[in-house]
């Protein structure tokens, strides 16, 4: 059978469970405990409760073994301070005779090394800008690889070529646009703009244009005509 017992020890300052020998004495007990609760042998009364905290037992007499008092497992060693006056157990949970620290909310406002500053300077919580809702993506229907003509104001000049993209991109916050290869290096960039790639072309060959400037149909490629004099 074994001797050791499992309960827990209760003071003004602590509350912990402990394992002890039921071989030792009421004072080989108090010893420990001082260790334990801060309160010194001497001022120590040991009352020993059940698990509905009614007392059961008082460990009055030093020279007795622990057994001697039936104590088991769960139960609660309550070691109460005969003369806390000395020891000034209770002290540390006892915060009536504290003085209290208080801001006005006006000072805390003025200070910077509040949380509420933190959040005012990083823009967080109740001080985020509101979120704009994203605007609907139009529909266009203007197939990818389709053969297109780009509006010119240009008389004469036909900007044809084919469709590569078509949707928002990253350079205009709003609205639709049409990525266009053209046919002839009368472009404005390879397919990218401002690093970002949105299809792949010769330079000089991509261009993006709004959607009402695009028309689809069955536009071939027209063949460049070069002077006898020119190669």
């Amino acid at each position: 059978m074994s001797t050791i017992v499992n309960v827990f020890v209760e003071s003004p300052d602590t509350r912990s469970e402990r394992r002890f020998d039921l071989h030792i004495t009421v004072e080989q007990l108090k010893a420990k405990l001082e260790l334990i609760t801060g309160i010194p042998v001497q001022n120590q009364k040991i009352v020993v409760e059940n698990n509905d905290g009614q007392t059961i037992a008082q460990l009055t007499d030093d020279s007795k073994q622990l057994g001697y008092y039936s104590l088991s497992n769960l139960q609660t060693l309550k070691v109460i301070d005969t003369n806390p006056s000395t020891s000034f157990t209770g002290q540390l949970s006892d915060t009536s005779n504290v003085e209290k620290f208080e801001l006005s909310e006006e000072a805390y406002a003025k200070r910077t090394d509040t949380v509420l500053a933190y959040k005012q300077q990083h823009k967080m919580g109740r001080f985020a800008p509101p979120s704009e809702s994203p605007s609907p993506v139009p529909q266009v229907n203007i197939p990818i690889g389709a053969r297109c003509e780009v509006e010119s104001t240009e008389e004469g000049l036909h900007k044809r070529g084919t469709v590569r993209f078509v949707g928002p991109t990253k350079f205009a916050k709003t609205g639709v646009w049409v990525g266009v290869e053209y046919d002839e290096p009368i472009g404005r960039n390879d397919g990218s703009v401002q690093g970002e790639r949105y299809f792949t072309c010769r330079p000089n060959y991509g261009v993006f244009v709004r959607p009402d400037r695009v028309k689809i149909g069955d536009f071939p490629v027209e063949e460049i005509d070069f002077d006898d004099e020119e190669i």
